[in-house]
């Protein structure tokens, strides 16, 4: 134990920040009560420091997830306040009609408020039952309960974009370190509020 001026020193935890491509039936959490492969089983050999997932992405999502140590940085991009963008890829059990197509750009009020989406349209080349989402919103299972709410189900949700990073040469189940770059660009995200 060192101390200076009666205050014990911490030594200075190495700030890791990776980024995942989560896979099915995985379960975003530190630790999960029933047991289940959680995000950092899949990490846990890699690393001495301890790193948590920033946001959730539930068991059946697959995608970007973002896990640290950096506790500021984790607070600042979970606050709603700085609107950070996360697109999704989502396959419906049935086409997507135009009409309800249109509700969701229009804004669909569920039980906890108005569901606020950024873009939403059919992904090129696809099917009607495949569509691409932008959402700034942190609610809990916002994508899946807008669809839910207009009586379809989804049967793939996979989050393709967050914060500015892809899932470009990132496999399914794997994790890599942020650059430097992609660090100082996190931090500049959550310093930017949406243009107009």
């Amino acid at each position: 134990m060192i101390t200076y001026k009666s205050e014990v020193l911490k030594k200075e935890e190495k700030l890791i920040y990776l980024l995942m491509n989560k896979p099915k039936n995985v379960i975003t959490s530190a630790d999960d009560e029933k047991g289940r492969r959680t995000v950092l089983d899949l990490i846990k050999d890699r690393y001495e420091e301890r790193v948590y997932p920033v946001g959730r992405l539930d068991r059946n999502t697959t995608g970007l997830l973002l896990l640290t140590n950096d506790g500021n940085l984790a607070k600042k991009l979970s606050h709603p306040s700085h609107l950070i963008k996360k697109v999704y890829h989502v396959e419906l059990d049935k086409p997507l009609v135009a009409a309800d197509l249109n509700r969701i750009r229009e804004g669909l009020t569920l039980e906890d408020g108005v569901a606020e989406v950024d873009s939403v349209d059919y992904i090129s080349g696809g099917k009607k039952n495949e569509v691409g989402v932008e959402i700034h919103s942190g609610k809990n299972r916002i994508v899946r309960r807008i669809f839910e709410s207009l009586g379809y189900e989804v049967v793939k949700l996979d989050r393709t974009y967050y914060a500015g990073l892809t899932k470009k040469d990132l496999p399914r189940g794997f994790a890599r370190e942020l650059d430097e770059k992609e660090i100082i660009m996190l931090r500049h995200f959550t310093n930017q509020r949406r243009e107009t």
